[in-house]
Parts: C-alpha cells; sequence; structure tokens
C-alpha cells in the first residue's frame, strides 16, 4: 500500500505512515485494519520545531480503519496516531486522521490505474506544528507483467498561505513480483518544500527504501528499511505494516 508521508516539508516533523498508495482498497462491505509502526533508531537528535518529537530513537504509528464503501471509494480513519516511545515525550497521543480514497475500480488487474486520496488531520502540537494540516496525493500506476511502478505526486498543506503554501512530498514505488504472495520493491520519500519556493537541497528530505511485501496468512505484511541521504532526513528508519480483513465479504 499507501508513505502518507504525513509531515511538513518546512520542518520535516515525524511521520505515522510510510506507504506508496497503490490505488487498491476494501471490496464494499469488507473493514480493513492496519498497523503501522516506524522505528528511527539513527534520526535527527533536535526537535523540528518547539517543542516537537524528536525523532532519533522514537518508535511512531498509526492504527488505520478502512471501510469499502463502493468498488471506486474507501473511507479510511487513523485512530489514534501515537508514539510508543520517544526521548523528549515519552508515550504520547499524536492525533487522529480522516481520509477519502477514490480510485479506479480493481486496479490490482489493470494494467493502468489511478486514484485520489484527501486526508483531514487534527494534530497534537507536539507531532505537527499546525493543529490541523491535511493532504492531497494524486496515485498513478502502470503493470507491467511481474513490475508496478507508482507515483504519488503528494501535496500537503496547513491551511497556512492558501494555495502559495502548497508543499510537494512526492512519494513513488517500483516493485517486482515474485509470485502472488512475494514482492521486493524500492520506495523514494522526498519533500522539497513549499511549491512557489523549494527549501536548499542541503535541507530537503530524501529517503531510499527496500521493502519487502508478503500476502495471504493470518496478515499481510509490508516491512522495509529506509535510509536518508539529505540533510533534512534521518539517517536510518524501519517500518513494519500488518494488515487484515476484519470480516467476511457479505455481498
Amino acid at each position: 500500500m499507501p508513505i502518507l508521508i504525513a509531515f511538513s516539508a518546512a520542518t520535516f516533523a515525524q511521520t505515522d505512515e510510510i506507504q506508496v498508495y497503490d490505488a487498491e482498497i476494501a471490496e464494499p462491505g469488507i473493514f480493513n485494519l492496519m498497523i503501522h509502526t516506524n522505528f528511527t533508531p539513527v534520526g535527527r537528535r533536535e526537535p523540528t520545531f518547539l517543542n516537537a518529537i524528536i525523532p532519533n530513537d522514537s518508535v511512531n504509528g498509526a492504527a488505520e480503519f478502512a471501510y469499502g464503501v463502493k468498488p471506486w471509494f474507501e473511507q479510511g480513519l487513523y485512530l489514534p496516531v501515537y508514539s510508543l516511545n520517544s526521548s523528549n515525550h515519552g508515550a504520547t497521543i499524536n492525533g487522529f486522521k480522516i481520509r477519502e480514497l477514490f480510485v479506479r475500480p480493481h486496479a490490482h488487474d489493470r494494467k493502468f490505474f489511478y486514484g485520489l486520496n484527501f486526508e483531514f488531520s487534527v494534530n497534537a502540537l507536539y507531532w505537527e506544528s499546525r493543529r490541523i494540516t491535511s493532504e492531497l496525493r494524486p496515485i498513478i500506476g502502470v503493470h507491467i507483467r511481474r513490475w508496478d511502478f507508482i507515483y504519488n505526486p503528494i501535496l500537503d498543506t496547513d491551511y497556512t498561505g492558501g494555495l502559495k503554501g502548497l508543499e510537494f512530498n512526492p512519494a513513488g514505488r517500483v516493485a517486482y513480483n515474485l509470485s502472488s504472495k512475494w514482492a521486493l520493491a524500492a520506495e523514494q520519500y522526498d519533500g522539497f518544500g513549499q511549491l512557489r519556493s523549494f527549501v536548499p537541497p542541503d535541507q530537503q528530505f530524501h529517503e531510499t527504501w527496500a521493502v519487502l511485501d508478503r500476502n495471504g496468512g493470518l496478515f499481510n505484511v509490508e516491512t522495509g528499511i529506509g535510509v536518508g541521504w539529505s540533510g533534512g532526513a534521518d539517517r536510518v528508519t524501519l517500518k513494519l505494516m500488518l494488515s487484515r480483513d476484519l470480516n467476511a465479504h457479505t455481498h
């Protein structure tokens, strides 16, 4: 799946979700639960804004509930967004998010697929510098035999500066499907700052990830390791995503 990479590019705060959205959604009538867990063993040691959670050695995540409303529409709720550990705040509840995901139905079976995700976040002020933030995430992708190519040109806002305040935080994924159950992928997450004026290159966020997916069994699993190579990024981050449907199909 969907890095929401849900941080402000201007300050490069932490994120609860590190995921590239692939336009696959729960079938109508199906509830799905995904648990996101991210650990930063080697990260930035200073808060990125006043009283912010320090990334180094922090464990952050979210419980993401999703419900398939229509073949083209999934309703989502992240509740809670949380930190299990941080050096300056300990364990905290960081807020919640509501999302609306619209897609071309049955993306997995199509050569070309697309979608659009909107998220509305209510944040603790040690998680984001603004109480209310949002994300607009277009989804564009193709399946070519065993290969998947997916791009999410994400725009974030904290509702200051109007359209001029939009921040460009794209994410992309190239995956090779070893089988119907296993896939290897490379993912890229970037934060450039506001569209009208990117931050200097040495302050931007750039992380490259190696990812392993397994579908089937008790849980679907996505796990990986990310390496930051810019001044605004953490040096090493780990992620683990576990998901499963919570009810049988009733349609």
